[in-house]
């Protein structure tokens, strides 16, 4: 049940095929597999054993996947820290897990650990990049000893730290077992196969990439990793899925947004290698899903779940999907996870009635760091409602539910009203003001050469919501603010001094 025995079992089966392919060159299996070994050795030499944390704090590289590899080996746990995180973060993220070591280069990795004191041991991965990576006396390179430290599948594989614009990041902690059977089901159900080239747009920070390496490294598929700097210029992104002839794409709906209005994704034949678009992280507006479906014949799958939980629910998208007016279900439950709809008075909600998504089952994390373990099931705090047959249409955050002029409004309903406006490509709501002042806004992205009229949008709005629900002010805009997850920044929207691309 190791989510390091992926790699392991693919090096030995498929030594020659490409593992990982980056921004500073690429590896193949039996390389990666000797490198996570000499780096493990590398880090228990700094005193890293099982059940300690090690901190990565990397540029997204083939050499940031063997730091992973490396420290599963070991019987410990990764806490990825991206390339672009701020100092003060990972300080925080640092002073937080207590790690035994921080992976990192440069002298901003020497001046942290520095100032965290001496506990925390710094290993610079720029020693270990060479074609001799880090190699100790009497380890050559032919004859580095394996590393593959036996872990219980409840023992902690990875800290993700959730990401927002607003609170105190927390740190959430995943064991091998939940790792294991979010990626043996998503292996499962993409049939991944040892020619798939599965494109790594998230970054590592991010419960995403999750799929995209290990759903690969179970395949012995390559991994092509999206640089960061790519990650949101659209027309490079297109070039990209073409260039690494791209199979399995994983992505935030307004990744694909991007690619299709700004980066011409539309204007070109969808590449033939391409078999499956995975979109997750946020609703898709159902005009994107129908563009991208009249362009590709690939699978088109939306995945959903919270950091907390991975991916509990899922659902494929048919014909009859395009024909509705909001975005596509979040489906039924996965991964072995159980998911049931919890209405506000306590009973399950039957079909038709709305609630409270709440999961257990073996993709469920251990808790927050440094808090009480979770036990039992974990409420989302997503609402949802049950569809006749059984399958779940997400409707926003419970902490979206907001009160206009004595009206409860649920935000993530007027947004998937708007989204289902053929001429919007993107949109948020936020409440401004209070009490009586309170009012609704919508901030619009209009498809490519089209923005839609207010009096259009109201009256879309109007057909489908009572009065209450349908948007004072209507704000169009060429994108919306994202977080670093690539997720909507709320918090910049209703800020007047954030700049987020007015028309």
């Amino acid at each position: 049940m190791s989510l390091h025995r992926l790699l392991i079992d693919s090096a030995s089966r498929f030594p020659d095929n490409l593992a990982v392919a980056g921004p500073a060159g690429e590896m193949r299996y039996a390389e990666l597999d000797r490198r996570a070994d000499v780096l493990a050795h590398a880090l228990s030499r700094e005193g890293v054993r099982p059940g300690d944390r090690v901190v990565i704090w990397a540029e997204k590289s083939p050499l940031a996947v063997v730091a992973m590899q490396a420290v599963l080996r070991l019987g410990a746990a990764y806490v990825p820290a991206g390339e672009t995180t701020p100092v003060a973060r990972v300080a925080a993220m640092v002073r937080d897990c207590r790690p035994r070591a921080v992976c990192g280069s440069g002298d901003r990795l020497r001046r942290l650990v520095k100032d965290l004191g001496a506990d925390v041991r710094a290993v610079d991965l720029d020693e270990h990049s060479g074609e001799h990576p880090g190699e100790h006396p009497g380890e050559h390179r032919d004859r580095v000893r394996p590393v593959d430290h036996p872990v219980d599948p409840d023992d902690l594989a990875y800290v993700l730290y959730t990401s927002g614009s607003t609170g105190t990041p927390k740190g959430v902690c995943v064991s091998h077992r939940a790792a294991r059977a979010f990626v043996d089901w998503a292996a499962a159900e993409l049939d991944a196969r040892p020619d798939d080239r599965f494109a790594n747009h998230a970054p590592f920070t991010f419960d995403l990439s999750v799929l995209d390496l290990y759903a690969a490294f179970s395949a012995g598929a390559a991994v092509c990793l999206v640089p960061s700097e790519l990650a949101y210029a659209p027309a490079r992104m297109v070039d990209f899925l073409h260039r690494e002839r791209v199979s399995v794409w994983y992505s935030v709906p307004s990744a694909l947004t991007l690619m299709m209005r700004d980066g011409g994704l539309l204007d070109r034949p969808a590449p033939g290698a391409l078999r499956a678009l995975l979109f997750a992280g946020e609703p898709f507006p159902i005009a994107g899903v129908r563009d991208l479906a009249g362009w590709t014949r690939a699978r088109l799958l939306n995945l959903y779940g919270p950091t907390e939980t991975n991916v509990c629910t899922f659902h494929e998208v048919v014909p009859g999907d395009l024909t509705r007016d909001r975005s596509v279900p979040i489906g039924r439950a996965a991964c072995g996870d159980t998911v049931r709809v919890t209405r506000p008075d306590g009973g399950e909600a039957r079909p038709g009635e709305e609630g409270e998504l709440v999961v257990e089952g073996p993709t469920v994390m251990r808790g927050y760091w440094g808090a009480a373990p979770q036990r039992g099931p974990y409420r989302t705090g997503d609402m949802v409602r049950v569809l006749a047959d059984g399958s779940l249409d997400y409707l926003g955050r419970r902490d979206h539910m907001v009160k206009v002029r004595g009206h409860r409004v649920e935000l993530g309903e007027v947004e998937a009203v708007l989204g289902g406006h053929p001429e919007v490509a993107d949109v948020a709501v936020i409440v401004g003001g209070e009490g009586a002042d309170a009012r609704l806004h919508a901030f619009v992205v209009p498809v490519r050469d089209r923005t839609p009229g207010v009096l259009s949008l109201k009256r879309h709005s109007a057909e489908r919501l009572p009065p209450y629900m349908i948007a004072d002010e209507f704000h169009f805009v060429g994108e919306l603010p994202r977080t670093r997850n690539g997720k909507i920044d709320r918090a910049a929207l209703g800020s007047e001094t954030t700049p987020y691309g007015r028309l």
